[in-house]
């Protein structure tokens, strides 16, 4: 045989071109020490990867849908030739996308439900649930195998997607996303959004919000199907290593083995979905128990006569100021500001003959949904999800403001200037009129998420109800809003006399500090949160030395914290509550109560939940228990 005899290469495929034609294009070397890959076809699907021997057409079957044969065959030869002309850059792509999809994967199935929690240790441990996936995708056919781990990437994204509600929940409402009745408030946050940052950020934060989910869940599921058809191109490597992660597992959790305080050994993503099962299961069993609930009622059968017969002849007032929490008189940054507040008010009122007590009262909610803060202290019912609010509302169960119109001896009016639209509550809340955003006359600027500065609502009240002539006497509801997140910008007091139709404010919110600049601030909320709760308690201390009369009575409080951004990591969920009258009789009924002189409760003034107040100030006022039965 010739010595210059040569190996026949393999047959190329049309527009491949063959070895020989390209003489100065260099032969991939491979190192004695670098494994062997074998050749594999990626067709469009970046995350589908069929072996195939080098030179080998696919399958007709594994071919894309709806190409003809010769496009389709163009279309491989092109991406080989490529590879072929750049064979280390190939070899880079194809690595740095593999360990991309190992990060997705790994990084889904260990991240927490919480920003407390997300540390770089979460991320340096063993999931059981990776272990468990490998075994399983090694054990199936190709078929199988593909519609598995798509599978599994799928879910892992609506895990992700979990994840992450459960932290923002956790960051603005103290508890994790429930998957049952939680969706609706992701509308109410696209209007704060709205209302915060302007309509075109909302809608574009929507838009990118579902285009961002529907991209998690495609990225991952290609990602979970390129690593499981890497395990079945290195099937014997990947087994001994799935069989050496189970047993070093098994270990760790045997031996309790740690990294900075966190177990090595993990099954975090098995056991968030557990959670948000048992989350679901809670949740349908609460909904039929607090039905129950909501028909007893200690004074559900009182006759309109027995109802607070302490308190005939009294304006009473019942005032919420949101997000006024226990943060706010007790938190470094905020206290020194509200606490010169209180104590200016306290006294002040004093010299014009009103006392104060205040206590605590631990909130039904924490961070926002402010109407189960309402319905919680009105109903005397633990309201701290949506399906018992839509449960009490629709029953007939009786809130402190409807006991006064029970008597048939008040007139009973609402003030809501958060409210803009329709608000049939107000029925079961006892409210024979309602004044909305749109009801009272004002034609300043919003600010922020308030429709209006607490001062003007409080005049407008005034000029409204409470000073007008009437027969009865009134029992109002007023929902102060000027302190609700983001606080930015701020009203400022102006002249009662000035108030108007609210034109006034126009300069005041043009000249005021914008969301954006405090949003992601923490100090800086914290400040003007602040300064939003010395305005709302400035405005309305001032409207009772202003208006109050010897006969009128106020119970004000806040609904709940602020957020955790602002009330710090584990804050509680108690706000403070006063009684303030000129009538010595008033308090004096009260004394048993042990709270503090003034509007500042004490740090050890008593603490009670919200949801007790009501049965302790109806009895406290000469209320006679007639009890329903559930």
């Amino acid at each position: 045989m010739p010595v210059f005899a040569r190996f026949r290469q393999p047959p190329t495929q049309a527009g491949e071109p063959h070895e020989e034609d390209t003489p100065d294009e260099p032969r991939e070397r491979r190192e004695p020490d670098e494994p062997h890959e074998p050749d594999v076809v990626e067709p469009d699907d970046p995350g589908e990867a069929i072996e195939a021997p080098a030179g080998t057409e696919p399958a007709a079957d594994a071919e894309p849908a709806g190409l003809e044969p010769a496009a389709r065959a163009s279309r491989l030869a092109h991406w080989r030739a490529w590879r072929t002309r750049h064979p280390r850059t190939a070899l880079v792509l194809r690595r740095t996308t593999t360990v991309l999809a190992a990060v997705l994967v790994l990084g889904a199935l260990l991240l927490p439900n919480t920003f407390v929690a997300l540390e770089p240790s979460r991320f340096a441990r063993i999931p059981a649930e990776a272990v468990i996936a490998a075994v399983l995708l090694l054990c199936l056919p190709r078929a199988a195998r593909l519609v598995a781990a798509a599978l599994f990437g799928v879910g892992l994204g609506v895990l992700t997607v979990l994840n992450l509600l459960d932290m923002g929940f956790t960051e603005y409402l103290g508890r994790g996303f429930n998957v049952v009745l939680d969706w609706g408030l992701l509308d109410d946050a696209q209007s704060y959004v709205a209302d915060s940052m302007g309509g075109a950020a909302a809608a574009w934060a929507a838009v990118g919000a579902v285009l961002l989910v529907v991209l998690l869940l495609v990225v991952m599921a290609l990602a979970a199907v390129r690593l499981g058809e890497l395990l079945a191109a290195h099937r014997e490597r990947a087994a001994r290593g799935a069989l050496m992660a189970a047993t070093v597992w098994m270990t760790c959790v045997a031996l309790g083995v740690q990294t900075f305080g966190v177990p090595v050994a993990t099954r975090s993503a098995s056991g968030a979905l557990e959670a948000q099962a048992h989350r679901v299961v809670d949740t349908l069993r609460d909904e039929a128990a607090f039905a129950k609930e909501a028909k007893a009622d200690r004074f559900g059968a009182t006759p309109g006569a027995q109802l607070v017969p302490g308190l005939r002849g009294k304006d009473m007032i019942f005032t919420f100021i949101e997000s006024y929490g226990r943060s706010a008189i007790e938190d470094p940054v905020m206290a020194p500001g509200v606490d010169r507040t209180l104590d200016a008010g306290t006294k002040a009122l004093a010299e014009k003959g009103f006392r104060a007590k205040s206590g605590w009262l631990t909130s039904a909610t924490y961070g926002g949904s402010s109407w189960l803060g309402h319905s919680t202290f009105l109903s005397g019912l633990w309201v701290d999800n949506q399906q018992r609010y839509r449960t009490v509302t629709a029953g007939d169960h009786l809130t402190l403001t409807k006991a006064f119109q029970k008597t048939g001896d008040w007139d009973t009016v609402g003030v809501m200037p958060g409210v803009q639209k329709a608000w049939p509550e107000s029925e079961w809340y006892g409210l024979d009129k309602v004044y909305d955003a749109f009801d009272v006359g004002y034609r300043g600027p919003k600010f922020s998420w308030s429709t209006m500065p607490d001062q003007y609502a409080l005049e407008a009240f005034q000029r409204l109800e409470h000073g007008r002539e009437r027969d009865k006497p009134l029992m109002a509801e007023i929902i102060l809003t000027s302190s609700h997140q983001p606080w930015a910008p701020i009203p400022r007091m102006v002249g009662w006399d000035e108030v108007g139709d609210g034109s006034v404010y126009d300069g005041i919110e043009a000249s005021g500090v914008k969301a954006p600049d405090i949003i992601a601030d923490s100090t800086r909320s914290k400040e003007e949160y602040g300064k939003s709760i010395e305005y709302s308690v400035t405005s309305l201390t001032q409207w009772l030395e202003r208006y109050g009369t010897d006969d009128t009575v106020l119970v004000f409080l806040g609904d709940h914290q602020p957020l955790a951004r602002v009330s710090g990591n584990g804050a509680s969920r108690d706000v403070p509550v006063s009684v303030v009258a000129k009538d010595p009789k008033v308090l004096d009924a009260i004394d048993d109560w042990n709270w503090t002189e003034g509007l500042k409760p004490a740090e050890d003034a008593p603490v009670w939940r919200m949801s007790s107040f009501r049965d302790r100030f109806l009895t406290a006022y000469g209320s006679t228990p007639h009890p329903t039965t559930g």
